[in-house]
Parts: C-alpha cells; sequence; structure tokens
C-alpha cells in the first residue's frame, strides 16, 4: 500500500515554547489561566529549582519520581494528588517525571487505578490541565500520550496511551538541561535518536512522521557529540531538544520498534537508565533491519555523518563506534547483566508485540538472544 494513502493522525500540544527561558511560560500560563494550586510532578534535583516555572498560588510539589517509574513510585503520586486536589499538574523533569504527571493528571479522583487503563485509549477522562517542561533532551515525552510505569512483580513496562494525557502546554527550555552530566547527555540523546531511527524504519512509517523523523537524527547528528564536549554549549544543547522533541512526535502515529523493546528489560530487571539501555541495543537493532529497510538504513547513517555504510556487519560497526566515542559503555557484562538472565530477557522482550510487530524484520525470541550475546 502506498503510505500516502495510509491514514494517519498526529497529536501534539496546543501551545510549544521553544527556546531558552520559556521554562517561565508556564506559570504565566497558568495564572492566565486562572490556575491556583499547580502540582509540581519532579525528581529530586529538579524539585529544588521549581522557582524557573514561575508558579503562582499554593504549589505543591512531589520530589520522589525515580529514575524508571514503579507502580508503587506512582501510588505514592495519586495520594498527594488526592489530597492537594491540583487544577493543573506540571511534569519538570525527564521522560519519568512527565508520565507520571500524566497519570496524576487523569487517574485521581476518577475511580480508575493504572491496572484499569493500561493499553490505548482506555482513560476516561482528565482531572486536570496539564503542562510539561522536560529538562533532558531524550524520551521527547513532553509531545506524547503515552505513560510508561513498571510493574514490579513483572518486571514488565505498563504502557497507558491516551489523548486525555497530551499536555496543553509544552514549554521546552534548552537552558534547563545545561546541568545534565556528560554521560546522560549521551544516553538520552541516543534515546532520542532511537525514537528517529525506528519510526523512521518501522513498518508503519509514514511521510507525515518521516520529515520529523530524519531531521531528528541530522540533529542528533551534528550537536551531540558538541553538547557532550561541551555541556555549556546552548546551541548544541537547543538543538538536542529539538530532536528530542521531533523524537516525542514520531511516538504517537508511528512508534518505537524491536530497539524499545530489547532494550526494556534492562532497565525493568537491570535498572539500566533507559537511554543507556538503548544506546547499548541501537547498533545491533539497526544493523539486524538493514537488509528490511537499506535505504533508509542508509539514509540514518548518512545523517549522522556515516555515509556509504553498508551491510549488516558495518552498520553495526558503523553505529556501535557512534556510540561508544560519545563514552557510552556498550557491554552488557560491564554494565552487571548476568549472562545467565540474557535467554528470560529475551522472552520478555519478545512478548512486547505493541511494539515489535511494528519492526521491519521479524525477529524470533532465540535471534534476540543472539542480540544480547551480541551485545555483551
Amino acid at each position: 500500500m502506498n503510505e500516502l494513502l495510509r491514514p494517519i493522525e498526529i497529536q501534539r500540544p496546543p501551545v510549544i515554547e521553544f527556546g531558552p527561558g520559556v521554562a517561565a511560560a508556564a506559570g504565566r500560563w497558568a495564572a492566565a489561566q486562572g490556575f491556583r494550586r499547580p502540582l509540581v510532578v519532579a525528581d529530586a534535583f529538579n524539585a529544588q529549582r521549581v522557582a524557573v516555572l514561575g508558579l503562582q498560588g499554593e504549589i505543591a510539589v512531589f520530589g520522589e519520581v525515580e529514575p524508571e517509574p514503579s507502580v508503587p513510585n506512582l501510588e505514592r503520586l495519586l495520594a498527594l494528588a488526592e489530597r492537594v486536589r491540583p487544577d493543573v499538574v506540571v511534569g519538570f523533569g525527564g521522560g519519568s517525571a512527565m508520565d507520571l504527571a500524566k497519570l496524576a493528571a487523569v487517574l485521581p479522583g476518577s475511580g480508575q487505578g493504572i491496572a484499569d487503563v493500561v493499553g490505548p485509549e482506555r482513560v476516561k477522562r482528565r482531572a486536570s490541565a496539564l503542562v510539561q517542561v522536560p529538562t533532558t533532551s531524550g524520551t521527547g515525552s513532553e509531545a506524547g500520550t503515552r505513560a510508561l510505569v513498571t510493574d514490579p512483580a513483572t518486571h514488565n513496562k505498563l504502557a497507558v496511551q491516551s489523548r486525555h494525557m497530551l499536555a496543553d502546554l509544552a514549554a521546552v527550555d534548552p537552558e534547563l538541561t545545561l546541568t545534565v552530566p556528560r554521560a546522560v547527555t549521551a544516553a538520552t540523546g541516543v534515546d532520542a535518536l532511537a525514537h528517529c531511527a525506528e519510526a523512521f524504519t518501522s513498518r508503519n512509517a509514514h511521510p507525515l512522521i518521516d520529515v520529523y523523523a530524519l531531521e531528528g537524527i541530522r540533529l542528533v547528528g551534528r550537536h551531540l557529540a558538541r553538547a557532550v564536549e561541551d555541556g555549556g554549549d546552548l546551541e548544541a544543547r537547543a538543538g538536542l531538544s529539538l530532536a528530542s522533541l521531533y523524537g516525542g512526535f514520531c511516538l504517537g502515529p508511528v512508534n518505537t520498534t524491536a530497539g524499545h523493546a530489547v532494550a526494556y528489560p534492562l532497565g525493568t530487571r537491570h535498572r539500566i537508565p533507559h537511554g543507556h539501555a538503548c544506546a547499548v541495543i541501537f547498533p545491533h537493532t539497526l544493523a539486524f533491519n538493514a537488509p528490511a529497510v537499506p535505504e533508509r538504513t542508509a539514509l540514518i547513517l548518512d545523517a549522522l555523518g556515516l555515509p556509504g555504510v553498508t551491510g549488516e556487519g558495518a552498520v553495526r560497526e558503523a553505529a556501535h563506534g557512534f556510540c561508544a566515542r560519545l563514552g557510552i559503555e556498550m557491554r552488557l557484562g560491564r554494565l552487571g547483566v548476568p549472562e545467565g538472565d540474557l535467554a528470560a530477557m529475551a522472552g520478555e522482550a519478545h512478548a512486547i508485540r505493541r511494539l515489535l510487530d511494528n519492526n521491519p524484520r521479524d525477529l524470533s525470541r532465540e535471534q534476540i538472544l543472539a542480540l544480547y550475546q551480541a551485545a555483551y
């Protein structure tokens, strides 16, 4: 079927403010709407700099967001939200904070718990307005309608998708990312790259999204190494913020593929930060898929400044080198993953059909295990 003839819907926040200093737009917007009971959802670091948002009124802050938020972490946030009854929820941090903020905006008072809303469009309504202010350049969660929470009992990520979780305002301020450490800058940058590259090579790839995906990859290729080398390079930081936002645009209508499915067990089982997990896996899934989408793989590598690379082995080597040159540890064994866990992880990854069914090349459990072994 011609891609142009396949219907697609793209949802984006109705207001997006982008650029240095726009974090205070959160407070201006909330005040203009008459909101006086904001709830800020943040990690411990960002909870200390809520003032940059310029919020007014009775400000409540949940500053306990975990790097890979769990169901108990969400439940503590929801208990606070039930008490303070916010009229606006502000996600302030990386993807974990923004994902929990989405759920805090829809679940309190709804009669629904997290188990009731897992899957697409099962949320009944939204209880409060929602503002997203990212402080890293990776997830693009500020632009999307999905939230992920880890179930500690099963080690699975619970994925919620709802149009009710789309932000009213996304304020993308690259100045907020100047404090991100070198290693986190590298890993989250590859997460943004993976969102774009996986969407670009997906079975569901679409010209409406391709333009964002390919430009997002180019932005990472131009700016990620610069930002890792000099964290104070504001232009490079802005380039990554835009790449992350474009990656968020890719997630709704197209979504990710095998790269994220294979990366997820590294976070849920072994607490490897999501961006780092995606970076370790990226060269292996890009190379695995190359025979199915050779032209698009070539465009990805060209956008990263790696032209003229063909063949699975060469693609893997080139993509691995791109990540390794950023200082990212690319061996699972050195990240504390027991070799004996690889088979169980392969089974868990293979069960994530919502992503693997998008992949341009079928991937068996045994092939996933082989990818883990190659990354070990």
